[in-house]
């Protein structure tokens, strides 16, 4: 008896069609490749793409840099020292810190009060 699988052997993907589909209107065939002014368009277009990428990667940085309240001229340079660009990145990491000890000092001041209470105040007797 053959082995039973939930799926089938064959590929997931579809088998090509047997016949290509016809395109419409007049076709053009090139044998040759692509003219040298095509080859200077196309560079030409991918070096304004490339700027502008660099223009949205860096105007992202200095959004992100300002949202934060972070210095942007830190924050943007790659040149800055990564001790300097990691005080400014991480300065929400000192507050949190900070906020945790200011919590912790609090339970701790409330859990001494009550050892006082429950102690000296005879509360809790019976």
């Amino acid at each position: 008896m053959a082995k039973r699988t939930r799926y089938t052997a064959r590929p997931a993907g579809r088998r090509p069609a047997a016949t290509k589909p016809a395109l419409s209107g007049a076709t053009t065939v090139r044998s040759s490749g692509l003219t040298s002014m095509e080859v200077e368009r196309a560079a030409q277009l991918e070096a304004e793409l490339m700027e502008r990428e660099r223009e949205a990667i860096a105007d992202n940085a200095r959004r992100r840099a300002r949202s934060r309240g972070l210095d942007h001229s830190i924050a943007a340079d790659a040149g800055v020292p990564l001790s300097r660009r990691a005080a400014q990145e991480y300065a929400y990491v000192a507050r949190d810190v900070r906020r945790i000890a200011i919590t912790a000092a609090v339970m701790f001041g409330l859990l001494g009060a009550l050892w006082a209470i429950v102690n000296f105040g005879g509360v809790g007797l019976s």
